[in-house]
């Protein structure tokens, strides 16, 4: 959630920034006066209990008659007392729920929009140009016999498939580039759970915006994670960190779960919009202070990954009302898909400060004993799916084979070329 103090003081601020998103400011609105009455339910609640607490020395003092009107004014209090403290109870809750409907406030230098107004930082290396009719990735791993889409809408429904021989090779090659690559950094490996309690779901703004894409298990209080920032994000939840042991770096590598709600009839074809899919996600535990630069250290983390695939793409600078709830600033790498001609997402990174910590209590102690809310931040080193589509699409031959990147070849026990088989 954002600071409290931030609303407080500048609400004019909050409400900018939700018209930067393209939202309505009535939850800013909404949660002023909701703060204005749980304020006023606890002045009231403590006047009482005051009240009550003199009351009860005054009995112990009085006799007769007066104790009699004392011990009954008491009773009358006591129920006077319990309505204020729930009433105090349902105003903080009603003020806890009006500051969790505000999303993060997006960053200045975020583009103002939707997620048609992203701007282009850069473009990196060349379009790739073919002297013959470019296959899709459909195609190329019918070919290599890379993945069954058949068999997997057949066991398990639409927008599922099975990786087989090259592609379960090529698979497990980009999941173990990228997890050698993060560690290199300084990474610590982590293979996460894949269901989580609603408390980090709801801690990383999962059960907001994004709620309708998210598989919950029924009769459980369980949820499919959609990625693994969510249980690395509450991972640390109710810690106080030492800030001297900050940057905490992680690189968790789990199967992603989506709904993809409202996606019907876009990307059907073949595995770019999938129901399930596996991705190395790094994440971040940082001073807010270093937040801004952090972020910049995990965007260039994923411009290495993907030079190392020898990609054509550009990275954009996402759009306030494209952010997700948690996210200040994100930034996406782009690669060129040859077969729909236009870039595609296969990697981005949020800086979500310190919103994800303050809703599960993950704080720092500085050098002086004072505690505070750590910043957190993301970002897709590799998920499986995306780039297997660039890569066969960008490096294919006329004859269906696939050059593989040099980078590559070593997770492949050096194999330069994907051939066809049969």
């Amino acid at each position: 959630m954002i600071d409290p103090r931030v609303l407080r003081d500048d609400p004019d601020l909050v409400r900018a920034a939700q018209a930067k998103r393209g939202l309505s400011a009535d939850v800013v609105d909404d949660a002023l006066a909701a703060d204005a009455d749980r304020r006023a339910a606890i002045a009231s609640f403590e006047a009482l209990r005051a009240e009550q607490k003199d009351l009860g020395k005054s009995v112990a003092r009085a006799a007769g008659d007066e104790k009699a009107a004392l011990l009954e004014r008491t009773r009358a209090l006591a129920a006077q007392v319990k309505e204020a403290e729930a009433a105090r109870v349902a105003a903080d809750e009603r003020w806890s729920a009006a500051l969790m409907a505000i999303p993060n406030l997006a960053a200045p230098e975020s583009p103002s929009g939707g997620e048609d107004d992203y701007i282009v930082l850069e473009t990196v290396g060349t379009k790739p140009e073919f002297d013959f009719e470019p296959r899709d990735h459909v195609e190329l791993g019918r070919l290599l016999g890379a993945f069954d889409l058949e068999r997997g809408a057949k066991v398990s429904g639409s927008r599922f498939y099975f990786y087989t021989g090259i592609g379960a090779r090529l698979h497990r090659a980009l999941v173990s580039m990228a997890l050698d690559q993060a560690a290199a950094a300084g990474f610590t490996e982590v293979v996460p759970p894949s269901l989580v309690k609603p408390r980090a779901m709801e801690g990383t703004g999962f059960l907001g915006q994004a709620a309708d894409d998210v598989y919950r298990i029924e009769g459980q209080d369980l949820y499919l994670v959609g990625t693994s920032e969510v249980p690395m994000a509450a991972f640390h939840s109710d810690e106080i960190l030492d800030a001297a042991s900050l940057p905490l770096r992680y690189a968790a590598f789990s199967p992603c779960f989506r709904k993809e709600a409202g996606s019907h009839g876009k990307d059907t074809r073949g595995i770019f919009r999938v129901h399930w899919f596996d991705k190395v996600e790094m994440f971040v535990y940082t001073t807010l202070a270093d937040a801004e630069a952090e972020h910049a250290r995990l965007l260039a983390w994923e411009k290495e990954f993907m030079d190392k695939l020898e990609l054509h793409y550009r990275v954009i600078d996402v759009a306030a009302g494209d952010l997700g709830t948690s996210a200040r600033r994100k930034f996406d790498c782009e690669a060129w898909i040859a077969s729909q001609g236009r870039f595609r997402e296969l990697t981005s990174t949020s800086n979500c400060t310190d919103f994800q910590s303050r809703r599960l209590d993950t704080r720092m102690r500085d050098g002086q004993g004072e505690s505070q809310p750590v910043a957190t931040l993301n970002g897709t080193l590799c998920s499986t799916n995306r780039p297997i589509i660039a890569l066969l699409e960008t490096h294919q031959r006329a004859d269906g084979s696939v050059r593989v990147p040099e980078a590559l070849r070593p997770y492949l026990g050096g194999l330069e070329v994907l051939s066809p088989i049969g």
